[in-house]
């Protein structure tokens, strides 16, 4: 298969069409889903009175398509034209955020639940397509800065995006909201059309063969992968950790510390503060610091701080954690990306991503689906202190991998019957 080489290592990402293009539709995507996460948070907790269980059906909706359709999206991403799949997403989410605003108009509030549901689905097929071409444009010398600058833009928003979210529900209605979630993904998919134009691959003849097949491959692949395999374990842990308080911190903030569910915002400022530092922080260490070791340690401080949460009554002591867990934060989402983009060959990067994305968002999805109820039996602290334990597992489990170097296993021949059987 023919590819695009990346630009020299010494080239700046600001100066790669491709790194430039991505940033500028990111910043519209991040717009359109913070006012989707913070207006609907708003708008559902108004019309049920702060129920938990309707308040965790909202992160049921967001992440359990993403369990479902990332394990297809990732071997459509090795299918299709990443260029074209990601525009297509964004035009599809954008129409159906205008649909749900029109259904919400003239029908029932739970349309919004649709909205967020929609575009779920959608980025599972939107979000391989970006890290192939990650691959594609990005030197691999430049690959884990590239990382760090992304998640510092991420960050930006964690401190913008729940004031914007909340900021548009309470001055301007949902109806507005939601139009404002439309208008952000139709910009980002126009944003797209400057990427550079898609290769045109060899590889017809393998295009023919069967997406379970393909999806087989995805699998064989990873299980041949000693890195690979440990991340996938180190995914369903962080998944079943995550998932577990996913929902609740609105409760942190009306139980533990007293306040209205407003404040919420001001501890997700205080974390993306804290991402944006830390992802600076990590783009001057990244070539000093290997992958795992960088994920370990973000999940070994995460865990200590999720705990303390869970026990604090103090806001200070509770944006303290908060700021903290923000800080490594940077190291978690970035030590993956790498780690993924370093361990795969280029051809499998989209079902390697479709197999260990669904570790992490099944054990997610299980549990913030019964989240609301433990909620009704467990006291918070028991909770956070449960998923704390749980995202320390998930890090010490890496330990045997720390000296591994992260390179592509060779790709088998075809009928992928043998391991180390020939390349592509």
């Amino acid at each position: 298969m023919t590819t695009q080489s990346a630009l020299p290592p010494n080239t700046s990402l600001f100066r790669n069409r491709f790194y430039q293009t991505i940033l500028i539709s990111n910043i519209f995507l991040q717009i359109g889903i913070w006012v989707r996460n913070f207006a609907i948070l708003m708008f559902v907790t108004d019309m049920t009175n702060n129920d938990p269980v309707a308040v965790s059906l909202i992160s049921v909706v967001e992440f359990a398509p993403i369990f479902v359709f990332s394990f297809i999206g990732g071997a459509f991403a090795d299918r299709w034209k990443p260029k074209r799949t990601m525009i297509w997403c964004d035009f599809l989410s954008a129409a159906s955020v205008f649909a749900v605003l029109f259904t919400l108009m003239y029908g029932s509030w739970e349309a919004v639940y649709f909205a967020t549901f929609i575009s779920a689905i959608l980025s599972q097929f939107s979000q391989p397509s970006v890290m192939k071409l990650f691959k594609q444009h990005v030197h691999p010398d430049k690959l884990q800065q590239g990382m760090a600058l992304f998640q510092s833009l991420v960050a930006i928003f964690m401190v913008l995006g729940p004031t914007l979210g909340i900021f548009s529900y309470h001055q301007f209605g949902i109806y507005i909201s939601i139009g404002v979630m439309g208008v952000a993904f139709l910009i980002s998919a126009l944003v797209l059309f400057r990427l550079p134009a898609d290769e045109h691959t060899e590889e017809k003849a393998e295009r023919t063969t069967k997406l379970t097949r393909e999806l087989a491959d995805g699998f064989r692949y990873v299980w041949r992968s000693p890195i690979l395999k440990v991340l996938g374990a180190t995914f369903a842990i962080a998944g079943f950790a995550v998932g577990t308080i996913q929902t609740l911190g609105l409760y942190v903030v009306i139980e533990n510390l007293g306040k209205t569910k407003e404040f919420l915002q001001f501890l997700l400022m205080v974390n993306g503060v804290a991402m944006l530092i830390g992802g600076g922080i990590i783009m001057t260490l990244s070539k000093k610091i290997p992958p795992q070791m960088l994920l370990a340690f973000g999940m070994a401080v995460s865990a200590v701080c999720i705990a303390g949460m869970g026990f604090s009554t103090s806001v200070p002591l509770t944006l303290v954690l908060q700021f903290i867990n923000g800080l490594t934060f940077p190291c978690i989402q970035i030590g993956i990306n790498t780690m993924i983009l370093q361990s795969t060959e280029q051809s499998y990067v989209g079902r390697v991503n479709g197999v260990l994305s669904p570790m992490f968002m099944g054990m997610m999805v299980i549990m913030m689906s019964v989240s609301g109820l433990l909620k009704k039996v467990f006291p918070l602290v028991g909770i956070y202190t449960f998923s704390g334990i749980a995202m320390l597992i998930g890090a010490l489990i890496l330990i045997p991998i720390f000296k591994v170097k992260p390179a592509p296993i060779p790709v088998p021949d075809v009928n992928m019957k043998e391991p180390g059987t020939g390349t592509t």
